[in-house]
């Protein structure tokens, strides 16, 4: 009796553990990725309005067939060469946060091929340095793509 006793105190001492760790694990699910590995920087300021004066951006994006165009964006007010400039910085505003920094290399994604078209993403947005890649290679860096409608073209366009 005192072994079933032993037994159930350490399987409850066990899934408690894994409790935890499960909670502390998860986080708040939409708040997105919190430290954005090596090589994209993103870590906006406390104030959205000042420090979107401080986005000063280039995006390069290749199609498919390997053209590339370069557009310069400024936010507050939208500015720059980008062919829709208030809505590349609404685009980032909205998520940015969430689409600038890496997938994580332990996501999960699906294993769907949405095209060939690559971008890079540099230079300063809400005051912090980004260096970011977007392709549309699998379900996770399409979302990431999707999200950043506006800033990044259409697929296929």
């Amino acid at each position: 009796m005192a072994g079933v006793a032993h037994s159930r105190a350490g399987l409850s001492l066990l899934l408690g553990a894994a409790s935890l760790v499960l909670v502390v694990g998860c986080g708040n699910p939409s708040a997105g990725p919190t430290a954005p590995s090596p090589g994209a920087t993103v870590t906006p300021s406390d104030s959205p309005s000042q420090a979107a004066a401080d986005t000063e951006l280039t995006i390069v994006s290749v199609d498919g067939s390997g053209a590339s165009t370069t557009w310069l964006l400024s936010c507050d007010p939208a500015g720059g060469d980008h062919p829709d400039a208030a809505a590349a910085c609404a685009a980032l505003d909205k998520f940015g946060a969430q689409a600038l920094p890496p997938v994580p290399k332990d996501q999960m994604c699906t294993q769907i091929y949405g095209g060939s078209e690559t971008a890079t993403v540099t230079g300063r947005w809400r005051g912090a340095n980004v260096m970011s890649t977007f392709s549309r290679n699998n379900g996770c860096e399409i979302a990431r793509w999707k999200m950043l409608t506006g800033l990044l073209p259409e697929a296929g366009s």
